[in-house]
């Protein structure tokens, strides 16, 4: 054969190889919901870090990308929307602010009880969701809600007691109106005429600025973001504790709906995400104080045996979660003593010991 009949021969099948179609890459929509805004910590984050890292191992295989379409800051729900808009389908995927839900998501509460042992957001987040993966009641109760739980999120390094009035100890918040987003009021119960007025992040500042409360629960990023300074200048620093506030959920009709491969890269993802978002907590933590008193804010210390007071003082809510779930049939006894073990390994105790009565 000559060569002008081989390269004929080369080329026509070069030409047969190349108008044969490639594998179609499938393009998967996926709608992400939260109520809070785009500069919101975990928002932000989700967007920077988890959107971003989904379509990095998608592209590994190549037979897969999501279109994603971001809906944030109440265009589909409000922050307390967000359970409800994934459970009816307003949105795939959502970030889900589980304090405002404690009767319909009970367990997710584990942290929220036992106040006063972590400020670690990293310990707390890995805690929590080892225990959902461990015992089934928190994959559960999001199953109810017709959700897939993907992983919880701590995004605050501990509460602290902002307020608008300068105080130097927890008896001075005695006759305070204080604002909280949810299981945190029930530390209200152990000071004196404190009663606590329910609130979101994003209502924090107008309620102390137009005298609906004297104080708000929250941490000092959320302070910084939010400009808490400017209506609260006086932080007491408490530390009562990490708690996880986000739990990343897919609706269940469309997980159902999604490849095998795309879930697998949900789940490591999400995981991935929790770690991600804690330790950017802990590492604003100190630069949020900061800025907070570079606001105008200043921050008092309360001393080790007034917090350990505090703790005391209050009815231990830990053992009424625990004992709820028991009456449910789920173990809370177990999760609480299970929890608090691995906080104790990670090398945190509390000032009070939650497990016991």
């Amino acid at each position: 054969m000559n060569n002008w009949t081989r390269r004929s021969l080369m080329g026509a099948a070069l030409a047969t190889m190349t108008a044969l179609p490639l594998a179609a890459q499938e393009r998967i929509s996926a709608v992400v919901i939260d109520g809070y805004p785009a500069r919101a910590l975990w928002v932000k984050e989700f967007t920077d870090f988890f959107i971003p890292e989904v379509d990095k191992r998608l592209a590994e295989s190549g037979k897969y990308a999501m279109d994603w379409q971001e809906n944030y800051g109440g265009s589909i729900v409000k922050p307390k929307g967000v359970l409800e808009g994934v459970q009816l389908g307003l949105g795939d995927i959502g970030i889900v602010t589980t304090i405002f839900h404690s009767s319909k998501l009970p367990s997710q509460g584990l942290a929220a009880v036992t106040p006063f042992v972590s400020s670690d957001a990293r310990a707390v987040a890995k805690a929590i969701d080892e225990i959902a993966r461990e015992y089934p009641a928190m994959q559960n109760e999001f199953a109810a809600q017709n959700q897939v739980y993907l992983a919880t999120g701590v995004v605050l390094d501990s509460y602290q007691v902002f307020s608008t009035k300068e105080v130097a100890s927890i008896s001075e918040l005695e006759g305070f109106k204080v604002a909280g987003a949810g299981m945190n009021l029930r530390y209200l119960e152990g000071i004196k005429d404190a009663a606590g007025v329910r609130g979101g992040l994003t209502d924090f500042y107008n309620m102390m600025q137009t005298g609906l409360v004297d104080a708000s629960m929250l941490w000092p990023e959320a302070a910084k973001t939010f400009k808490i300074a400017e209506v609260a200048p006086y932080m007491l620093r408490a530390d009562l504790g990490a708690v996880n506030s986000k739990t990343i959920t897919v609706n269940a009709d469309y997980w159902k709906g999604l490849p095998d491969e795309v879930k697998e890269v949900l789940k490591a993802v999400a995981i991935d995400y929790r770690d991600h978002v804690a330790g950017i907590a802990m590492d604003r933590a100190k630069a949020s104080e900061d800025a907070y008193v570079a606001g105008g804010g200043k921050i008092i210390d309360v001393s080790v045996e007034d917090r350990a007071a505090w703790a005391a003082a209050m009815p231990n809510i830990a053992q009424e979660w625990a004992e709820q779930l028991n009456a449910n049939g789920e173990p809370g006894t177990e999760m609480l003593e299970a929890y608090l073990a691995k906080l104790a390994a990670a090398g945190f105790t509390g000032a009070r010991d939650w497990s016991k009565p």
